[in-house]
């Protein structure tokens, strides 16, 4: 990798601002290099910067508490994005939200750049869980749980594939429960709920496959995966 390239990678940095820095003189593996086209070996090559060695990560894997009111994108013109929470330092790696979470709906929110694992958490062919938790205005009845698992046809036309329905809790006027789901259409819980006559008012995501969210995480904050957990996920 070129010796400008690695240094904007690994810091906040641009490429124009990392050359003017190699130009002054960067240290590799104690030798004093000053042109940004110098091959680097990413993975073994000691580069110091102002002192400090720097570290060349290919990919990043992210949890995040997702709050309300912050949207699934990378950048967008008018809302905050979940990519706007995170610090600078994060944010050089060009990460992604993996799927897509409702503006007002809360919880796990994956974010990397490793695109092949991204696909195989939000296809459909793989069957990853997800699991929410819900909460509805209206009843939620035993008999809705087999409608759910038989996969329940929603607005359009379209028969959702089997999910998995827990009910917490129930009466008239608020319900309580776990939804399991392996696809994510538009709105999908939300439209879920509504075919069996109920109205979303509160929805959180709380796992992806093996990843759960981190009970210690408050909204708006976020992590990196450990290493048993990114382990577990590529399984």
């Amino acid at each position: 990798m070129r010796l400008d390239k690695f240094i904007s990678t690994t810091t906040t940095l641009s490429r124009a601002e990392a050359k003017k820095i190699i130009k002054k003189g960067v240290l590799i593996n104690n030798i004093l290099v000053k042109s940004p086209d110098y091959k680097v070996d990413e993975l073994s090559d000691q580069v110091i910067v102002n002192g400090e060695r720097l570290v060349y990560q290919k990919y990043i894997y992210i949890m995040m508490n997702k709050p309300k009111n912050v949207v699934s994108a990378t950048e967008d013109a008018v809302e905050k994005t979940v990519v706007d929470i995170l610090e600078e330092k994060d944010r050089i790696h060009k990460v992604f939200p993996v799927g897509r979470l409702d503006k007002d709906t809360e919880g796990l929110m994956l974010l990397t750049n490793d695109g092949e694992l991204a696909h195989k958490l939000i296809s459909p062919k793989k069957d990853v869980e997800k699991k929410y938790y819900v909460e509805v205005s209206g009843k939620l009845k035993d008999e809705y749980i087999e409608l759910v698992e038989n996969g329940i046809i929603i607005d359009g036309g379209y028969k959702c594939k089997s999910a998995r329905l827990e009910i917490l809790e129930s009466n008239e006027e608020k319900s309580r429960a776990s939804i399991f789901i392996t696809e994510g259409k538009f709105h999908q819980v939300k439209r879920m709920m509504k075919a069996l006559g109920t109205t979303v008012t509160y929805l959180k995501r709380l796992s992806i496959g093996s990843l759960k969210l981190d009970e210690n995480l408050k909204l708006g904050e976020y992590r990196y995966l450990t290493e048993k957990e990114l382990k577990n996920l590529n399984k």
